[in-house]
């Protein structure tokens, strides 16, 4: 029962879990680059081409040389993506809150005259008439 544990010793056990590692670590890179080349627009169908072809003839030389050549401009296209993305979300869910369909003018009404009653503008009566004007609408 142990004599096949002992016939695979530590070390070769951590140079496989090494070697597995760099794999999963070099397929994750190809996709990152695959994704990036395919996404630019500075580059033609023949430049991307290329790039793949060398991808797939060289896979560990074309991997570390694009990321040389480009890893720069990987990092500013992803944060440029990133900063978009964000910017747009934010965007609709300013147009969704502030849209006329009650919901998100609701609140901000019910807000305002949260403020007037702490501030003592209003009554509590008062409030609660105009949170449930707000609600309503």
């Amino acid at each position: 029962m142990f004599e096949a544990a002992s016939s695979y010793p530590l070390l070769d056990a951590m140079w496989t879990v090494f070697v597995i590692f760099g794999w999963v670590i070099w397929f994750w890179l190809l996709v990152t680059i695959c994704s990036d080349l395919f996404r630019r627009h500075d580059v033609s169908g023949w430049g991307k081409a290329g790039w793949l072809a060398m991808l797939l003839v060289l896979p560990f030389v074309g991997v570390l040389i694009y990321l040389i050549a480009q890893g720069k401009g990987m990092a500013e296209r992803r944060t440029a993506d990133t900063t978009a993305a964000k910017t747009d979300f934010d965007n609709y869910v300013r147009s969704v809150s502030s849209s006329g369909n009650g919901h998100g003018n609701s609140a901000s009404e019910i807000g305002q005259a949260k403020e007037l009653l702490d501030s003592g503008a209003i009554s509590k009566d008062e409030y609660e008439t105009l949170k449930q004007k707000a609600l309503a609408s």
